[in-house]
């Protein structure tokens, strides 16, 4: 089979810092990649509700939906709002609930979970078009299955990394790839400690933690009973908890937190460092974290994350 790219060498080695970079390339095995695309934008996976994944996932939007809550099916009330896709092979928990650990069990519970579907339904509806059940056919030895189908969606997902942000190329040592307001933004990153719970490769999406350490920010005051949190973490059984998420491409997926209470990047800074470090913070701080973070956007397919060119 086609393959795209490669494994890039010494993505993961030890550069001193809590963030690494996303790697410049990922091997994928393109017909999957396609086929999966193609399944992505597919409404049969709906079982009939006329929505796909691409209806909570745009790309103008960096891959969410740029809603507070996501309304899910039509006719349902918003209960969360919509993750980022970008990435999302790189994170280590799913959900913000972080209950899922794998992205195969991700995308499997997805379909009638989320999306209403029945499993035998979609297979029943996909195999009726033979342009679909002959893409399995050239790809799977066993042909449409669920567990193909669920496949070629998590090809497609592992396609959608973000390499080559500013602060990727600042870490691999050029030093001008981002601004000293940003350099600066980063230091207060690490040193009030953000960086505790928002680290490695995808900056955040590999633990959990109390959401509220300081405070009680907006849309957590029923504690552990919070829509989204998890349950039975043995972190705390009265506080919100949630899968800390990650802060790639963050300022192209707003607004933001599990409610989507905080309508701009600012305000999520302000939230976040009343709620869970206990300070406030100045006008310069916030802007300095805020260029920090805008330096984490990357690109998709050679056009930045949130550009329509995509």
């Amino acid at each position: 089979m086609a393959m795209l790219g490669s494994v890039a060498q010494g993505q993961a080695a030890d550069i001193g810092e809590p963030i690494t970079p996303v790697p410049q390339h990922t091997e994928l095995i393109a017909p999957k990649v396609e086929l999966g695309r193609k399944l992505f934008s597919d409404s049969r996976l709906s079982g009939g509700n006329g929505v796909a994944c691409t209806s909570c996932h745009l790309r103008q939007f960096g891959l969410t939906d740029g809603r507070a809550l996501s309304p899910g099916l039509p006719g349902w009330p918003g209960q969360i709002n919509t993750p980022t896709l970008y990435n999302v092979s790189l994170n280590a928990l799913f959900s913000w609930s972080g209950q899922i650990k794998t992205l195969h069990d991700q995308a499997d519970g997805v379909i009638e979970r989320t999306m209403g579907a029945k499993w035998p339904d979609v297979i029943a509806s996909l195999g009726r078009d033979s342009e679909v059940t002959k893409a399995f056919d050239a790809i799977y030895d066993d042909g449409l299955q669920r567990k193909n189908v669920v496949d070629a969606l998590v090809e497609y997902e592992r396609s959608l990394n973000t390499p080559d942000a500013p602060f990727d190329r600042y870490l691999r040592g050029e030093e001008n790839a981002i601004s000293a307001e940003a350099k600066a933004g980063y230091g207060l990153f690490k040193d009030y400690g953000c960086a505790s719970c928002h680290q490695g490769v995808n900056v955040g999406g590999n633990m959990m933690q109390v959401f509220g350490i300081f405070g009680t920010p907006p849309g957590t005051e029923d504690g552990a009973n919070t829509h989204g949190s998890a349950k039975a973490t043995g972190i705390s059984d009265k506080e919100a908890v949630f899968r800390v998420p990650s802060l790639r491409n963050v300022a192209k997926t707003g607004p933001y937190f599990h409610n989507g209470s905080a309508r701009t990047l600012p305000d999520a800074i302000n939230v976040m460092a009343i709620n869970q470090l206990g300070r406030d913070l100045s006008t310069e701080e916030v802007a300095r974290l805020e260029a920090f973070l805008e330096s984490l956007t990357g690109e998709h397919r050679g056009f930045p994350v949130g550009n329509s060119g995509q």
